[in-house]
């Protein structure tokens, strides 16, 4: 990316040219705009708090620069956060892919908290097995099970050979890639869109761990109706910005139980009468994801973030 210039006074309304965020590097930004044309921009002020798939409004600023105005209203916003601070991810997406592989291992309760970021954000989301080649792989694929019967579609596929089993859920949707790295993510970016020269590392055997190769967030174009964004790798996934009440109704098979416990102000951790832990003795719940629950509820009862949203 070229050095930003020192930004210009702000300009006339004339002057404003529309783009979107296909870049962000800090508080640095590649903004296209709808004649192809990329520029470097700088956000005003000390604010970072463009992502990845924003409309914006920017000025230039001298030569293959420019300086962002104005975020336009965002049709979704897709995110994490910790008691300290968000991270924003992906603006105006779609759906969401969460990308998991045979090996190396994959955290379920990172999926988890992906999925509950995703329903709390009005999202559609994706799990991809990634390496079905591998040992293993029907394993993983039977433990996967419990989220096909949620109604989150599964896609298994070899990244490497053949990505023809997700290319049906990408048509008209921006999407963007989640998961922990190590899991194939780039190796899907290179095939969907040959262009993206993203690199691809191997998986560090010491560490039993896939190394860091995209340290940004980047959109690429698949088609005239369809994107993807790839993000950086994540070891976890913090959802602050949640309520308790939140979180459980993220979990989709808490829904039609919610409203039903003895006290209104359950936490469904144990109260009498609730509702959720009767559906859990029933088996209407898995554990798996009931003790996932448990741990983001505990976590949200403990502290809550000193930003807002």
């Amino acid at each position: 990316m070229a050095r930003s210039k020192r930004a210009a006074p702000r300009e006339d309304s004339s002057s404003i040219e529309k783009g979107i965020v296909v870049a962000t590097h800090g508080r640095r930004y590649r903004v296209e705009l709808a004649c192809g044309e990329a520029l470097d921009c700088m956000s005003r002020g000390k604010r970072s708090d463009a992502a990845c798939g924003d409309h914006v409004s920017i000025a230039r600023a001298g030569d293959g620069v420019g300086v962002i105005e104005r975020i336009e209203p965002r049709r979704t916003l897709f995110y994490r956060s910790d008691a300290r601070r968000q991270k924003l991810i992906a603006a105006n997406v779609s759906q969401i892919i969460i990308v998991t592989a045979v090996e190396p291992r994959f955290s379920e309760d990172l999926v988890n908290r992906c999925l509950v970021g995703a329903e709390h954000a009005g999202i559609r989301a994706i799990i991809v097995l990634n390496k079905v080649d591998l040992p293993g792989a029907q394993s993983v694929l039977e433990s996967l099970e419990l989220y096909k019967r949620l109604d989150y579609p599964v896609v298994p596929l070899q990244a490497k050979y053949d990505i023809t089993p997700l290319k049906a859920h990408l048509l008209q949707h921006t999407s963007v890639l989640v998961g922990q790295s190590g899991m194939g993510k780039s190796t899907l970016v290179n095939a969907l869109a040959p262009g993206a020269a993203a690199r691809v590392s191997e998986i560090s055997t010491a560490l039993g761990t896939g190394r860091h190769t995209t340290t940004h967030a980047e959109l690429y174009h698949v088609d005239t109706g369809s994107a993807i964004i790839d993000s950086p790798g994540l070891q976890e996934f913090g959802l602050h910005h949640l309520t308790p009440d939140d979180a459980a109704n993220a979990f989709v098979e808490f829904r039609p139980f919610l409203g039903q416990c003895r006290f209104r102000d359950c936490r469904h951790v144990g109260e009498p009468g609730c509702a959720i832990s009767a559906a859990l003795e029933r088996r209407d719940i898995r554990r798996e994801r009931f003790a996932s629950y448990a741990r983001l509820a505990a976590e949200l009862a403990r502290k809550r973030p000193a930003w807002e949203v």
